[in-house]
């Protein structure tokens, strides 16, 4: 049985996915996870595990990597409606197809901004393969960016 640490991206405090107010989160539409509401502070987004980055949105809003253990697939989208921004108050810090390591900044994002433009800034992080988790911990709280947010467990 493999039990991974996700490490947190943001720091803030730890809320249950289902809290998050857009329903493809809360109804776990995506899939299981965890969310930050984060500091407001201008902060980088740190990758949650070690993989590669298969998806950067150019806005910055969101990305997802596939872990080296597991094939892992992560989803972070920083902020909810926040595509509509087009890029305002991010900026990127990586590629997509690049390998980082997991507490790797990836995006900066401009909590202060998002805020100032009427966007509500919790992120999620959802494990969007399908099946690919069995379980899931995590204690609710305040949480610093690269300390543990969470431990799954994946499928065998």
């Amino acid at each position: 049985m493999t039990v991974l640490p996700i490490l947190a991206p943001l720091c803030g405090e730890i809320v249950p996915v289902t809290a998050v107010p857009d329903p493809v989160f809360s109804q776990k539409m995506m899939g299981e996870g965890v969310a930050i509401r984060p500091l407001p502070q201008v902060q980088p987004v740190l990758a949650p595990v070690s993989g590669k980055i298969v998806k950067l949105f150019k806005t910055g809003h969101a990305f997802a990597l596939v872990g080296k253990v597991g094939d892992l697939e992560v989803l972070v989208h920083v902020g909810l409606e926040t595509v509509g921004l087009k890029g305002e108050g991010f900026k990127l810090l990586c590629s997509e197809g690049e390998e980082v390591e997991a507490g790797q900044p990836i995006v900066e994002v401009d909590i202060p901004r998002l805020l100032a433009l009427e966007k509500d800034p919790v992120t999620p992080v959802v494990f969007i393969g399908r099946n690919q988790v069995e379980a899931m911990d995590y204690s609710l709280g305040s949480v610093q960016a690269g300390t543990p947010l969470c431990q799954v467990t994946l499928r065998k």
